[in-house]
């Protein structure tokens, strides 16, 4: 089956928009935008950064002898600050064993004197960090929420495509719903007599109708098939295969009519033509290539076929468009009536 009669069915759409949503978001936040690690306190830095930063600190103290300052660099370092200073002490390196000395009895006059409630965890001081307002911040910063903006300009653009893309094909769908509800879907047809089926005996397990209207530049309907038991036997649906003339609304000239079979390995077309397009020979030959050509008339009945499945078309109300195109080259309304059937094979 094609991709792309596979994206006519609204779940697979869905699905394929979903995982493309995800595809989207995982470039934006691991390429377009990465998340970056800024002002991290020492505490969540690995243990031998920790250390470091404790010699640095150490270091320092040895050289200004701020005390507010050094025990505001140990005090960062949260619960790790004991092991740290433990670890420096028992293995000085190339480090002055004076100075940390000293520093760690500074940390033990302070410990000493200071009480600390029960439960309460001593908070350090933290100096502020100074606004960076240079240029190349400020430009940084308006490409950054630039591309935020853009990404969602382009999630609502996709988000309003899809909307107007599926609306009418729910507004249809719904309107058939009420009709069916309503009493006024066509009586049953017959059963096909194509040797696989007793005619008029069997009701067709699913049956539907579909309209289109000039206008109606998306129509695409497409309908599932059940068993009666609720067990999934494929799709069926009908779209707009051609147009003729320029402008808006499309001037449709060609319509596809399909049946999907899960137990088949390809999907049955056939292509209902204007009687124009019909008529026209390099039209009809090259649209053989999309499947077996029909003249759309009134009433007429054509069958399609798969290796589990038979679906019977009924074009049951037909008008052509009036202007300055070929007469009867365009479709003014077009409704379709589906029946489909399980085929069975008779013996003998």
């Amino acid at each position: 089956m094609k991709i792309l009669e596979y994206l006519k069915r609204p779940a697979i759409a869905a699905a394929a928009a979903g995982v493309g949503g995800i595809l989207l978001g995982l470039i934006w936040g691991w390429v377009i935008q990465p998340v970056r690690w800024v002002d991290a306190p020492p505490a969540l830095l690995n243990s031998s950064s920790q250390e470091t930063y404790l010699r640095m600190a150490i270091d320092s103290f040895a050289v200004n002898g701020d005390t507010q300052l050094a025990l505001q660099r140990y005090e960062e370092l949260g619960d790790a600050a004991p092991e740290r200073l433990m670890t420096i002490q028992t293995n000085p390196g190339k480090q002055d064993p004076n100075a940390i000395l000293r520093f760690s009895n500074l940390v033990k006059s302070v410990e000493s004197t200071t009480a600390v409630t029960p439960g309460e965890t001593p908070q350090p001081s933290v100096a502020a960090t100074p606004t960076d307002n240079s240029l190349p911040s400020l430009i940084s910063k308006l490409l950054r929420y630039g591309l935020i903006a853009l990404g969602v300009l382009v999630v609502a653009v996709v988000a309003f495509a899809l909307y107007w893309y599926l609306s009418p094909k729910f507004r249809r769908r719904g309107d058939a719903g009420a009709t069916t509800a309503a009493g006024e879907m066509p009586a049953p047809v017959e059963a096909p007599s194509a040797g696989h089926l007793a005619p008029g005996k069997d009701a067709p397990i699913a049956q539907y109708m579909t309209t289109y209207v000039l206008g109606d530049d998306l129509f695409d309907d497409s309908f599932g098939i059940d068993s009666p038991s609720g067990e999934f036997l494929g799709e069926c649906g009908v779209g707009i295969s051609e147009t003729i003339g320029v402008g808006d609304p499309k001037k449709v000239s060609v319509f596809e009519v399909w049946l999907f079979d899960k137990n088949d390995i390809q999907t049955v077309t056939k292509v209902l033509m204007s009687s124009h397009a019909y008529n026209d020979v390099a039209t009809y030959q090259r649209l053989q290539a999309k499947g077996e050509p029909v003249l759309v008339e009134l009433g007429k009945q054509f069958m399609l076929e798969t290796a589990a499945l038979q679906m019977v078309a009924t074009v049951s109300d037909v008008e052509y468009g009036k202007g300055a195109l070929p007469e009867s080259s365009y479709f003014e309304r077009l409704t379709l009536e589906l029946a489909i059937w399980p085929k069975t094979v008779q013996q003998g």
